[in-house]
C-alpha cells in the first residue's frame, strides 16, 4: 500500500534552482564577511585599549555594546529571516528583547564595576580607582572652601 497525502513530492519541494542557491550562498558569505569585519575590529580595539589608556572608558563600553547589538541584529535579520517580515511583526518580536537588552546594559554599566560579597562590595572600575587615588594624594579636584556653619565649626 502506498502513502499519498495529496501534496507534491517532498523531493520537488525541497529542491531549488541553481539561481536560488547562488543567491542564498551569496547572502551567507556577505553575512560571514560583515560579522568577521566587526569581530576583527572589536579585537583590534580590545587589544589596543590597555596600551592607549582606553580601558573602562564610557566610549569604549558604548562602542562594544553597540557593535554587539549590531551583530545580534544581523543574526536576527539574516538567519531568523525577520528582515522579510512586516514592520508590526518585527516590533512584536524584537520589543521584549530590546527592553531586556537595555535593562541588562543599564545593570552592567551601573553595577558591573563592583566585586566581592554582598557585605563587602569593592569598586573595581579602573577610572574610579584612579580618581579615588588622585583625591587621596591631593592631585584631584579641590573642594570649595567651606562657608557658613561648616566654616565656623572648622575654626573652633
Amino acid at each position: 500500500m502506498e502513502f499519498h497525502d495529496n501534496y507534491p513530492q517532498y523531493e520537488v519541494m525541497s529542491n531549488h534552482g541553481e539561481e536560488e542557491g547562488k543567491k542564498g550562498r551569496k547572502t551567507l558569505w556577505n553575512v560571514f564577511w560583515v560579522m568577521l569585519a566587526i569581530t576583527i575590529f572589536e579585537l583590534i580595539i580590545g587589544f589596543m585599549a590597555p596600551s592607549q589608556g582606553w580601558s573602562g572608558t564610557w566610549w569604549l563600553k558604548t562602542l562594544f555594546i553597540t557593535l554587539t547589538i549590531v551583530k545580534a541584529a544581523a543574526i536576527v535579520i539574516w538567519f531568523m529571516h525577520l528582515g522579510h517580515e512586516v514592520k508590526f511583526f518585527k516590533y512584536i518580536i524584537l520589543m521584549p528583547y530590546l527592553v531586556f537588552m537595555l535593562y541588562t546594559i543599564f545593570i552592567i554599566l551601573t553595577e558591573g564595576t563592583y566585586a566581592g560579597s554582598s557585605g563587602n562590595l569593592t569598586r573595581v572600575d579602573p577610572i574610579f580607582v584612579k580618581q579615588q587615588e588622585e583625591l587621596r594624594s591631593g592631585h584631584g579636584h579641590h573642594a570649595e572652601p567651606a562657608t557658613g556653619a561648616a566654616a565656623e565649626e572648622s575654626h573652633h
